[in-house]
């Protein structure tokens, strides 16, 4: 069993050298560079006719919904903050309310103790 597993490991060793002497030997060569670079080429010719013929319709290309997308998130990012920051405001406000509230029960408290205390 480790004799298959070692030839299996051999054989996968020399494909994998295989196939990056093979890719290195591709890319060596000038016309598959020239070939792919020329593919490349005529992609982003292609992606610009293909926004201007839809810019020219009025559409969204997809670069644009990629924007928008973009732009989206991030506003829905900055808003969670807003929201999160009001939520702790009216925390502190809630907070401070119920002080007040606590502040006037105790006077109310110390005005009849010293309505007691003072016999008329």
């Amino acid at each position: 069993m480790s004799e298959d597993r070692g030839l299996r490991d051999r054989v996968v060793r020399e494909g994998e050298e295989a196939i990056g002497k093979l890719a290195q030997e591709l890319l060596d060569n000038p016309v598959v560079t020239k070939a792919l670079s020329g593919a490349f080429e005529t992609r982003e010719r292609a992606m610009r006719a293909q926004e201007l013929a839809m810019g020219a319709l009025n559409l969204p290309s997809a670069s644009d919904l990629e924007r928008l997308t973009r732009r989206l998130r991030s506003v829905s990012q900055r808003l969670e903050g807003i929201e999160d920051g009001l939520d702790r405001l009216e925390q502190r406000i809630e907070g401070l309310g119920a002080s007040s509230a606590i502040e006037q029960r105790l006077a109310a408290i110390e005005e009849k103790l010293d309505a007691v205390a003072k016999p008329a």
